[in-house]
């Protein structure tokens, strides 16, 4: 038996402290749960931040990786593969893109988008067009690039001075990018649905204003789709449900299934402008990580399946609406598909560490909001001991 208080201890000498870990070691997992070193059993809603999407040890993602490993796993970008130009091509042929980038992160696929648009713009307008206009409460990443994306005094002020060239704009108030437009913008970056950010919600009005703003100035239009992309919130692509298709778009966490990956897609419009040489990755979608993502893809891209999500997000937003109703705590309960957040009047830890007790792991989303990211292969009895176990928690704010 694997003894955890050692594991934690080789972690606090040999590990940076970036995260406040959990106090227990997770070993195994299955399907929709998880399983420490003591065997408990925690039901994730927490997705390893809505990497998991299929849960964990999905049959597809375990035999594409094995077969795959036992073939090729690495050769460099230097050559062709097999699984990631079939996976270029899936991912092409199910979005507005004509082109796309892998990397390794959602970070990594942030920091390529900022690198196309600004060759972009350089190509077609010069040097002078290079800034970006990021959104109140966004998270792009924590790279430097991305970082000065991410208006958070906490995140940034430690590694100041930043990229230049970064102004903030409030989400969802056309008027305030209006006023920030000028001819050194070269491109607009938002998430349709914030993450990181509590859970907000891009208006259709807001980002069809955007496309618009973007057009008139000869600036391009970046969707982050990170956390929210690939069937999280009901349909294939978080920008479908406002009609708008972004310039650039970037997506990371739940299209390798569990093993590193980014992608940043693009309009011809943008490839034509990007050369050999102007960016690289030496990892990116490898054989293995594609073939993961191919297995991913197809599994999540099924009109069945995103039905089973759209009925599994309505069925969860259902039950929170219910507690919203029996604990005055709650102010509001916000998302789409199976990303949520429950925004109450206090600091939801004591929630979130009751919910861990009961055997249910769940997320933050800033200080008051307590952030629900199940796997996409939820079913009711998983929703309703979700439920039950969040009732349980509010009533102890």
């Amino acid at each position: 038996m694997i003894d955890a208080q050692q594991i934690k201890d080789l972690d606090a000498k040999y590990v940076v402290h970036t995260y406040n870990r959990s106090s227990f070691v997770l070993e195994r997992g299955e399907g929709v749960w998880l399983y420490d070193t003591d065997g408990k059993q925690y039901l994730d809603f927490g997705t390893g931040i809505a990497v998991n999407a299929l849960g964990y040890g999905h049959p597809a993602i375990v035999q594409a990786i094995t077969e795959q490993l036992g073939k090729l796993a690495h050769v460099s970008n230097l050559y062709h593969t097999i699984p990631q130009a079939q996976l270029a091509q899936m991912l092409v042929e199910a979005s507005f893109a004509d082109k796309v980038y892998f990397c390794n992160s959602g970070a990594e696929s942030v920091e390529a988008a900022i690198k196309f648009a600004r060759k972009w713009a350089r190509t077609h307008y010069g040097e002078h067009k290079t800034e970006f206009i990021s959104m109140t409460n966004a998270f792009h990443g924590r790279t430097m690039g991305s970082l000065a994306l991410t208006p958070r005094d906490h995140y940034q002020d430690p590694f100041r001075p930043l990229m230049p060239g970064a102004r903030l704009a409030t989400y969802n108030d056309l008027a305030s990018v209006e006023a920030l437009m000028d001819d050194k913008v070269c491109a607009v970056i938002v998430e349709p649905l914030q993450g990181e950010g509590g859970i907000h919600t891009a208006t259709p009005e807001f980002l069809e204003g955007l496309r618009r703003l973007c057009d008139a100035n000869g600036s391009l239009l970046i969707f982050d789709e990170v956390q929210c992309g690939l069937g999280r919130t009901g349909t294939l692509w978080a920008y479908e449900h406002s009609g708008v298709t972004p310039d650039l778009m970037t997506l990371a966490k739940p299209i390798g299934g569990g093993l590193p990956m980014g992608v940043t897609f693009m309009t011809q419009a943008v490839a034509d402008t990007i050369e050999p040489g102007d960016h690289g990755s030496t990892f990116a979608a490898n054989a293995v990580v594609a073939s993961a993502a191919k297995a991913v893809f197809t599994t999540i891209a099924d009109p069945a399946f995103l039905s089973h999500v759209r009925w599994a997000g309505s069925y969860l937003e259902a039950g929170l609406l219910k507690l919203q109703e029996e604990h005055d705590c709650i102010v509001e309960v916000r998302g789409r598909g199976l990303i949520w957040g429950v925004e109450c009047d206090r600091p939801v830890g004591p929630a979130l560490a009751s919910a861990t007790d009961q055997g249910l792991l769940v997320l933050n989303a800033g200080s008051n909001v307590l952030r629900l990211l199940p796997p996409l292969i939820v079913e009711q009895e998983h929703l309703d001991k979700a439920l039950d176990s969040l009732n349980k928690a509010f009533g102890a704010l």
